[in-house]
């Protein structure tokens, strides 16, 4: 029987890579975005439908929620949409960290718990979302992004216990850099001269980073993995960057890690 996945933040990057990849595994995608209407590859596709979704936006969550039920049982939704926030602290206002939190976190639960009363129906389905290696490891310049992904990895661990019992499951995929839109659409960056010394060595290491970056279509390969496994697993490190900086973590430990990562970017 054709399975079904519920995307968000489909319209570009990881989300739209992950569309294709279950289209060409012979799944039913859902995929949502905030402006269907401009996306011209997915709406070619056969068993792809695009649905308007502001994950920020709680009737329009229900609403999309709804629409997608109304074509069939939903089996995976994978909680993709969010963005990185760059700077320091006293870079942002308010509603800059507000917005962060609306999109990545709190956007996350509203999907989730739209959907769980037809997983529970169905006594099945698989909640996946995007985290990142900055949910396990915190980065310079990165603390209000830091929090959301660390946030999701912990929700994600503390709601396992309560869904398993309805037999719902709920992974993340962590990724490190993704060569995709970096610096666009996807990153929200602020400045503050008291931290010039700091922004400047940071944004010198990107090009670094992107040499490091896996694909879109790589780190789909493992939400592809986490969606079929059939593993009773949360978390799943995604690229060989991010695998490599959680492996050296768990040698040294957090501490040791901190102060090495600090040394290698800020010198």
């Amino acid at each position: 029987m054709q399975k079904t996945i519920f995307i968000t933040g489909a319209s570009t990057g990881l989300g739209k890579a992950t569309a294709k990849l279950f289209q060409q595994k012979g799944w039913k995608v859902i995929a949502t975005m905030r402006n269907p209407s401009i996306e011209e590859e997915l709406s070619t596709l056969e068993n792809v439908h695009l649905l308007s979704l502001d994950v920020t936006d709680l009737e329009q969550v229900k609403s999309a929620v709804t629409a997608a039920i109304a074509l069939g049982k939903v089996d995976v939704v994978f909680n993709n949409a969010g963005y990185g926030l760059l700077g320091a602290m006293e870079a942002f206002e308010d509603e800059d960290i507000v917005k962060e939190l609306n999109t990545n976190v709190l956007g996350v639960f509203r999907v989730t718990q739209s959907f769980i009363p037809h997983f529970r129906e169905n006594k099945s389905g698989l909640f996946i979302t995007t985290t990142s290696l900055g949910g396990f490891i915190g980065f310079p310049l990165n603390g209000i992004y830091n929090a959301t992904k660390f946030a999701l990895e912990g929700w994600s661990e503390g709601m396992s216990f309560e869904l398993a019992q309805h037999n719902i499951g709920i992974k993340t995929v962590a990724p490190g850099a993704i060569a995709t839109d970096f610096g666009g659409r996807s990153l929200d960056k602020r400045t503050h001269p008291a931290y010039k010394e700091t922004e400047d060595k940071l944004f010198a290491t990107i090009d670094t980073m992107l040499a490091a970056a896996a694909s879109a279509e790589e780190i789909a390969q493992v939400v592809y993995e986490a969606a079929t496994d059939g593993k009773d697993q949360v978390s799943y490190i995604a690229g060989a960057d991010a695998t490599a900086l959680c492996q050296r973590q768990s040698e040294i430990g957090r501490e040791a890690m901190r102060k090495e990562l600090g040394k290698s970017i800020l010198g």
